[in-house]
């Protein structure tokens, strides 16, 4: 038989072109490690880089999907981790601790924010009517706190580093800002803790700082954590949402007023504040030292709210940084 060159041509480009048609039908493979990271957030100033990476499409260039879960409180945030609902949160070295204390379920990949010697986080205020004007005017006062959180392990270390002992140290639990602000403003409290920026509002009612973490930065900070399953199941994910976070800070602190529309858009400042207000610098890469998580665990320990040690190995670490 003799062999028609022109019909197996012809068939042989029937043959190509019904292939592209058919894989150009076909959905795209997805990309590699595809996830979308839900994130709890709380309406606080500590999580400002990830609504500026959001809106500069930060993620979006680091290959990584992120979702934002709005909660009320640090209650509903854990409750919404706990339960699955979301995969990370802006949370504290002790909230960790509660999560971890029987085994990893959470762990911590990056500061989100920290205290300098230049700039506060948290401040112990004294209320214009109390006639407190230092530290030592504290010695048996009452000071609004919200106990079993952050708020009281930092007022009681940044005490007794100022040489305070355990009787002198009084606290009476308060355990919503917007509450504890108004009873400091009437008087009612003669001295609160507060964190930053809420303590800017205080002041310009005539509140006083008679203490605050510039003196002693190495106790106060926020975290970026994420459950260790979605950090096992998904490296690369969260990689980019820390390199997406890392572009957001420089980003920030290049332009310290540049984001006060975003600020008001997720009421991350006191409305009477954001349209003047300047950010602190942002914290650049890290993650908390062993000293650093040891201490807050000892406290944890001391008060009574945990009873068995949790490890730093296990709960923090910094293999997902930009390199």
């Amino acid at each position: 038989m003799k062999f028609n060159h022109r019909f197996f041509g012809l068939v042989t480009a029937l043959v190509m072109g019904l292939s592209m048609v058919l894989s150009a039908c076909q959905p795209a493979a997805p990309a590699k490690d595809e996830v979308t990271l839900k994130i709890a957030v709380i309406p606080v100033l500590d999580t400002l880089p990830m609504y500026v990476a959001q809106a500069e499409g930060l993620f979006a260039a680091h290959g990584v999907k992120v979702e934002f879960v709005p909660v009320a409180s640090g209650a509903e945030r854990d409750q919404v981790v706990s339960s699955g609902q979301a995969d990370g949160m802006v949370n504290e070295v002790l909230s960790v601790l509660f999560y971890n204390k029987v085994k990893t379920q959470v762990q911590i990949v990056r500061y989100a924010r920290t205290a300098t010697p230049e700039n506060a986080l948290f401040r112990i205020l004294a209320s214009s009517k109390s006639g407190i004007t230092d530290v030592n005017g504290l010695k048996g006062v009452e000071i609004g706190i919200a106990q079993g959180t952050v708020i009281e392990y930092l007022t009681e270390r940044l005490l007794q580093a100022e040489g305070f002992t355990p009787d002198e140290i009084k606290t009476v639990a308060v355990p919503k800002i917007p509450d504890r602000l108004a009873l400091l403003n009437s008087g009612e409290l003669k001295a609160a803790m507060l964190p930053d920026p809420t303590t800017t509002v205080a002041m310009n009612a005539g509140a006083v700082v008679v203490l605050d973490d510039t003196k002693h930065p190495e106790y106060s900070h926020s975290v970026y954590s994420f459950r260790k399953a979605v950090i096992d199941a998904h490296p690369e994910a969260i990689r980019g949402f820390l390199a997406a976070v890392e572009e957001a800070v420089a980003k920030i602190n290049a332009n310290p007023t540049g984001y006060n529309q975003v600020l008001k858009d997720h009421n991350l400042v006191p409305a009477a504040l954001v349209d003047t207000y300047t950010c602190p610098p942002f914290v650049t890469q890290g993650v908390p030292t062993k000293a650093q998580f040891d201490d807050v665990l000892a406290w944890a320990k001391e008060k009574g709210l945990l009873t068995q040690d949790v490890s730093y190995e296990e709960s923090v670490t910094d293999a997902y940084l930009p390199k």
